[in-house]
């Protein structure tokens, strides 16, 4: 796969302070790992379909379940957008809903008799 997604030096050295500290045996690459995570996330993969590049499907999930539940991302991505320093926040939905063109008539219709 050519469209693989790899985190530069740069934002490695940003997130590098979040990280918790290894006690005992050293981690799988962290780099690697994040890429990974990052790479199923963004394009709605199953974790068993992540390329074999980022390493074993079962290292990616079992580090971004054990790093969730320990608040490390949501830490990092608080971390990461207060250092930016833009004082005002800005969001951006891209829902899109469609509903049945049935669905406005069912207030009409109950029980198939008109009220």
């Amino acid at each position: 796969m050519s469209d693989l997604f790899w985190l530069t030096d740069a934002q490695m050295a940003r997130m590098a302070p979040f990280f918790p500290k290894s006690h005992g045996k050293p981690r799988v690459d962290d780099r690697r790992v994040l890429s990974g995570i990052i790479f199923i996330i963004r394009n709605g993969f199953r974790w068993c379909d992540a390329p074999t590049v980022y390493g074993p499907h079962k290292t990616l999930y079992s580090r971004w379940r054990r790093w969730s539940g320990k608040g490390i991302f949501a830490r990092m991505m608080a971390g990461l957008a207060a250092s930016h320093g833009e004082e005002k926040t800005v969001m951006i939905d891209a829902t899109y809903l469609k509903a049945h063109r049935t669905a406005t008539s069912m207030a009409v219709k109950k029980g198939g008799v008109d009220a």
